[in-house]
């Protein structure tokens, strides 16, 4: 590993940068980020993500399923109900920052919702 001029960081791991790209990779499409975003405010079912973030059942199930497996939302069974949850408080923290930062230089609140369909997606 070298060392960079910035203030004595390490570069990770090339598997690490592997890792991290291909998980910004699932995020880089305006669904799946918001599906994330709104995970991040509390727990939902695929029914109540399809209605705050404007999308089709099956889409955002498909969405959900890409999440899952790459370990960026989790589910657990409550009765017949599949409720999903990003429980990695790293991932998060990522998203409010960007989601948030972005949002206030472009003047908006992040808490005003946006749809989907808006987002071109």
């Amino acid at each position: 590993m070298s060392t960079g001029s910035g203030g004595g960081f390490q570069d990770p791991p090339a598997e690490v940068l592997a890792e991290a790209a291909a998980a910004f990779g699932l995020l880089a499409t305006p669904a799946r980020l918001h599906i994330v975003w709104a995970l991040a405010q509390g727990e939902s079912d695929v029914t109540g993500l399809a209605e705050r973030v404007g999308g089709t059942l099956p889409s955002v199930s498909q969405h959900l399923t890409k999440l899952k497996l790459a370990g960026l939302v989790r589910s657990r069974r409550e009765g017949r109900r599949q409720v999903y949850l990003v429980d990695d408080p790293d991932v998060v923290t990522v998203v409010r920052l960007m989601v948030g930062q972005l949002a206030e230089r472009a003047g908006h609140s992040a808490r005003t919702p946006v749809r989907l369909r808006e987002l071109g997606a």
